[in-house]
This record gives C-alpha cells, sequence and structure tokens, in this order.
C-alpha cells in the first residue's frame, strides 16, 4: 500500500475510537504516564517495496517509540483471531518492538492497567 493510504487509514482509525481506546487514552495522553509520549493509531511499517513505493504496515491502538511498545486492546473479535495476532505480535517482534496485550474487560481496573503498562517500561 502507498503512504497516502496508509495515513488515510490511521487517521480514520483515530477518527473513530472504541470505547476501550478513549478509556486507555485518558491515562496515556500527554505524557500522564510516567512522561511516556504514546501514539494512537500510528502506523509501524514492518517492510517495503522501495522501488514501487509500497508498504506493509500494522496499526497498532497505541504506541511508544521510547519504549518501543506497542499496546493492543483485544475486544471480543480476537477471540476469534488469535493466530492472526499471534503471527501479528512475531512480525512486531522481528522489529524489535514489544508488544502488550490488553483485553477490553481488564480496563474496569485503570490502576492495575498503569502498573501493568509502566512494568513494560526501561527505567
Amino acid at each position: 500500500m502507498k503512504w497516502p493510504e496508509i495515513k488515510e487509514i490511521a487517521t480514520r482509525l483515530r477518527n473513530n475510537p472504541t470505547p476501550s481506546e478513549v478509556a486507555l487514552w485518558q491515562i496515556l495522553r500527554n505524557k500522564q504516564l510516567m512522561g511516556r509520549k504514546f501514539l494512537r493509531q500510528h502506523p509501524v511499517i514492518y517492510n517495503s517495496d522501495r522501488n514501487k513505493n509500497e508498504f506493509f504496515f500494522f496499526v497498532p491502538d497505541f504506541y511508544c517509540a521510547r519504549e518501543k511498545l506497542v499496546i493492543e486492546l483485544d475486544g471480543l473479535i480476537h477471540d476469534f483471531q488469535k493466530e492472526k495476532d499471534y503471527r501479528r505480535d512475531m512480525i512486531l517482534v522481528a522489529q524489535n518492538l514489544r508488544v502488550l496485550r490488553i483485553s477490553n474487560d481488564d480496563l474496569v481496573d485503570m490502576n492495575k492497567i498503569k502498573v501493568r503498562i509502566s512494568s513494560m517500561f526501561h527505567e
């Protein structure tokens, strides 16, 4: 896919967040969690064909470049795509990224979520 198309997809996702994404964003935005900057729906390129200007990418729910951390919120759909999620995670790990999956059901205890995310930080 071409870069302008990727940007359009990411923008569409940012403009239409799930209720779970909105809830988690409230504790991640504006460097509120231990000063770490997170981006919402930020494309991660994992392969490209520069000759054709084609890129292969994923758009994680949240991304922190400083920590090389991807956070994915898993709703009900993820119960039916575990193999797909596993392959996606392995591609991201191959890019030296760490993946933290959080069930939407776990968002009821935001203090626990804050601790879980911050435990992934290097310092």
